[in-house]
C-alpha cells in the first residue's frame, strides 16, 4: 500500500493536515491508533473537560444567584451517569463528524499502532479491517503528529486505580468523597473546580510557590482567591508530595514542605503535572530526524525534520502544547510539502485557562518580558470600572495591555474574568497586524460588554479613560 501523504497521528493537528492536503489534491492516509479520529483533544482533553466546566460554571452561577440575587434553586442533585452520558455524546458526534469527513474527501484512515521501518515506510501494528495484509504502507511524505500524554512521575505512578490521571478523570466514573490533585497548573485547576462544583471536597498541592507557573501574578491572583474560597483554603503552595501508597481503600499521601507537612488520606489523587510529548518509540531513529531528550521532535520553521521527506507538528514538535497551535503548523507543513515558501511564525499564541474566572493570554507577558530585559509599559483597566461586569456580579477581572513605549504597538495582552477565552482574540490580532494601541481604541466596541475593557486599557494608556481617573500621558 502506497500513499502521497501519510499522517501519524489522527488529532488536530493530524485531522487538519490530512484535511488540508487532501483538499489540495494529495492521496492522503491518516495512521491512528484509536478508532475514533480527534486525538487527545476531542476524546480526552479539551472537548470533554470544557463539557464538565460547562456544568460547573451552571452550579456556580446558580450558586451567586442564591447569594447575591435571592434567586434560590435549591441545591444542585447530580446524576453522574446522564452527566457522563451528555459529555460522551458531546464526543461521539464530534468523532463521527470527523469520520465523515475523512470519507467524503477520500482520506483513507488505519486504525493502527505506525512506527518507522525506514524513511519512506512504516509498520503497522493492529488487528482492525483496516490494516492492509502486508502490514506497511510506503509514503512519499509523512507528517508525525502523535501528540502528547499526561506525565507521571516514577514516585507517584502507583498501580492502584485510585491514582489517575487527566485522562482517568475526565472518565469521570464517580464521584470521589476527597480528591487530592498534584499540580496547580491549568489542567489541575479546570478538573479541581469540576470536582469541587460536582461535591468532592478538592485539595491542591503545588510544588512552586504559586499557582499557573509561569503566568503574570496579577492575572492569577483573582482565580487563586476564588479557588481558595471554592476549596476552603485546601491549596498547598510551596509542597512536594513525597510518596504515595495505598491502604484499606484509601490514598496515604506523604506532603513536605511549609503548606503542608506529614501524611494525609485520600479517596482519589489525580496526578496533573504536565505533559510528555510522543516523539520516543517511533522509529524515527531510522531516519535523519532528530529527537531530543525531552521526546521533542525537532524541526524548523516549515516544520521539517532533518529527513526532509518527515514533518512534525503539535505536541510532539514543541510547546507550547496547544491545539490550536498544532492545526495552524498542519497547514505550514502541508504547504511546504506542496513547494510554496510557508513558515510558522506567530507574534502571538493565545493561551486560555478555562477556570473560574478563566484566565487567556497572548503576545509578551511581563514574565517574559522581565527574565528578558525587553522594555514595556502596562496599562490595566480593572473590571471594578466596567457595568458590564458589575451587572454580572464579576467586578474581579482585570484586562490589561502591553506597550512598547518606542513605538506605541500592542505587545501582549492579558485577561482574567468570566469569558477571557473569547476576549483574548482581538489582542491576537491586533499583535500580528502590529496595531499600536490608537487602533484599538479608535475602534468602536459595543456597550455595555467585557469586550469594552480591552479598549478602555488602551484609553488608560493614553489617560483617557472616563470610568476611572489617570493624568493623560506626557
Amino acid at each position: 500500500m502506497h500513499s502521497q501523504l501519510v499522517v501519524l497521528g489522527g488529532g488536530p493537528g493530524g485531522y487538519a493536515a490530512a484535511f488540508i492536503a487532501a483538499d489540495e489534491g494529495l492521496d492522503v492516509t491518516i495512521v491512528e491508533k484509536d478508532v475514533r479520529l480527534g486525538g487527545t483533544c476531542l476524546l480526552r482533553g479539551c472537548i470533554p473537560s470544557k463539557a464538565l466546566l460547562h456544568v460547573a460554571r451552571v452550579i456556580s452561577e446558580a450558586h451567586e444567584l442564591t447569594v447575591d440575587w435571592g434567586v434560590d434553586f435549591g441545591k444542585p442533585k447530580i446524576d453522574l451517569d446522564k452527566v457522563r452520558a451528555r459529555k460522551d455524546a458531546v464526543i461521539e458526534r464530534m468523532s463521527g463528524g470527523l469520520k465523515q469527513l475523512a470519507k467524503r474527501r477520500n482520506v483513507t484512515v488505519i486504525n493502527a499502532v505506525g512506527k518507522l521501518v525506514d524513511a519512506n515506510t512504516l509498520a503497522l501494528e493492529g488487528d482492525d479491517d483496516s490494516v492492509p495484509s502486508e502490514k506497511e504502507i510506503s509514503f512519499d511524505h509523512l507528517i508525525v503528529a502523535t501528540g502528547s500524554t499526561p506525565a507521571m512521575p516514577g514516585s507517584l505512578g502507583i498501580d492502584s486505580e485510585r491514582v489517575i490521571d487527566s485522562t482517568g478523570a475526565l472518565n469521570l466514573e464517580e464521584l470521589p468523597n476527597t480528591l487530592l490533585v498534584v499540580g496547580g497548573g491549568y489542567i489541575g485547576l479546570e478538573m479541581a473546580t469540576v470536582y469541587a462544583y460536582l461535591g468532592s471536597q478538592v485539595s491542591i498541592v503545588e510544588l512552586t510557590d504559586g499557582l499557573l507557573p509561569g503566568a503574570d501574578r496579577d492575572l492569577v491572583r483573582p482565580l487563586e482567591k476564588r479557588m481558595k474560597s471554592l476549596l476552603n483554603d485546601r491549596i498547598f503552595l510551596s509542597t512536594k508530595v513525597g510518596s504515595l501508597g495505598e491502604r484499606d481503600g484509601k490514598i496515604d499521601v506523604a506532603f513536605e514542605g511549609p503548606g503542608k507537612y506529614g501524611v494525609e488520606r485520600y479517596d482519589k489523587v489525580l496526578v496533573a503535572v504536565g505533559r510528555r510529548p510522543n516523539g520516543l518509540h517511533l522509529g524515527l531513529e531510522k531516519t535523519a530526524a532528530l529527537v531530543n531528550k525531552r521526546g521533542f521532535v525537532e524541526v524548523d520553521s516549515s516544520q521539517r525534520t532533518a529527513q526532509s521527506n518527515i514533518y512534525a507538528i503539535g505536541d510532539v514538535a514543541g510547546e507550547p502544547m496547544l491545539a490550536h497551535k498544532a492545526s495552524h503548523e498542519a497547514k505550514v507543513a502541508v504547504e511546504a510539502i506542496l513547494g510554496k515558501p510557508a513558515v510558522f511564525q506567530p507574534a502571538a499564541i493565545p493561551a486560555v485557562v478555562f477556570t473560574d474566572p478563566e484566565i487567556a493570554w497572548a503576545g509578551l507577558t511581563e514574565e517574559q518580558a522581565k527574565r528578558n530585559q525587553v522594555a514595556y509599559e502596562v496599562a490595566s483597566y480593572p473590571w471594578a470600572a466596567s457595568g458590564r461586569a458589575q451587572a454580572l456580579g464579576r467586578s474581579e477581572g482585570l484586562t490589561k495591555i502591553l506597550v512598547d513605549p518606542e513605538t506605541n504597538r500592542v505587545l501582549g495582552c492579558g485577561i482574567v474574568g468570566p469569558g477571557a477565552g473569547e476576549l483574548i482574540a482581538e489582542s491576537v490580532l491586533a499583535i500580528e497586524m502590529g496595531c499600536e494601541v490608537r487602533d484599538i481604541t479608535e475602534s468602536i466596541h459595543p456597550h455595555p460588554t467585557l469586550s469594552e475593557t480591552v479598549m478602555n486599557a488602551g484609553e488608560v494608556f493614553y489617560g483617557s479613560a472616563v470610568e476611572i481617573y489617570k493624568p493623560k500621558r506626557k
